[in-house]
């Protein structure tokens, strides 16, 4: 039985169907973990999953999650400003509204806008 990570496997009880997604595998040992209770994690083989009754519900495909070469991530610049541009959020806190008062002086301040266009 090939039991992978992220494969759903699943129990009829008495009264409901219980799922389990399969959180780790090592050589021996498959660790589950029940979707309605995230904190309920169990260890198990393979061979006593399938004797206990155990059915797969969905298999995903295999994805590697180890790194496989160790190239150099490209460092994004922090993108710069425009000259022109005004920051009226800059002296705010984030609760706050911008300040009625600047929209005003830069409708009235011809100076600013034609510096801007």
């Amino acid at each position: 039985m090939d039991i992978l990570t992220g494969e759903i496997y699943g129990k009829q009880n008495s009264n409901k169907f219980v799922m389990y997604n399969v959180v780790k595998v090592s050589k021996s040992i498959v660790t589950l973990q029940n979707i309605d209770n995230p904190l309920s994690l169990f260890e198990t083989t393979a061979q006593k999953l399938e004797s206990a009754g155990y059915v797969r519900i969905s298999q995903t495909p295999y994805i590697n999650t180890q790194v496989a070469s160790a190239k150099k991530k490209k460092v994004s610049r922090k993108p710069l400003r425009c000259p022109y541009t005004l920051d009226f959020i800059e002296d705010r806190a984030d609760s706050e509204k911008p300040k009625p008062e600047l929209f005003s002086a830069i409708s009235e301040n011809a100076d600013i806008a034609q510096v801007i266009t």
